[in-house]
């Protein structure tokens, strides 16, 4: 949380001076960062977790190192959502889906580029592959009461 330290100066200085109402009303920004900051890496995980799904649904023969990429994502969007704090979820499967929902189309091109050495346009590729499902399946892997997988 380095990228906040102006931020934080200013929260101290806000303090200091008395001026309670404007500290708090940045200390609400500085939660909203930090929680779009949250989102954004679980998102970068979730792009990588869906363009090795895809990949596996047009191409079954999956390979190990799909395997390991899925794995990672996984644990990555799993770590990144847990507070160590509280050790509860700071985001539930509803805000998880959409921000699957978000990166698909990120996802569908780019594993257009990776699948069979590009052989499908993105829009072959997803009247290929069932999204849905696909959506379902990173949200089985995803989710807490899933974590045995």
């Amino acid at each position: 949380m380095a990228f906040f330290v102006d931020e934080y100066q200013d929260l101290h200085d806000l303090i200091v001076a008395g001026r309670y109402s404007e500290a708090l009303t940045l200390l609400g920004e500085l939660d909203e960062m930090s929680r779009e900051d949250k989102l954004d890496k679980i998102g970068s995980f979730m792009d990588v977790l869906l363009i090795h799904l895809i990949k596996r649904a047009e191409d079954p023969r999956s390979t190990r190192s799909w395997e390991v990429s899925i794995k990672n994502a996984v644990d990555m969007i799993r770590r990144t959502n847990r507070n160590r704090k509280t050790k509860k979820d700071r985001f539930g499967p509803d805000e998880l889906r959409e921000v699957l929902e978000e990166v698909w189309p990120q996802a569908i091109r780019r594993a257009a580029l990776e699948v069979r050495d590009g052989r499908y346009t993105e829009e072959e590729l997803e009247r290929l592959v069932d999204r849905d499902a696909i959506l379902a399946r990173a949200m089985d892997l995803i989710t807490p009461e899933n974590q045995h997988d």
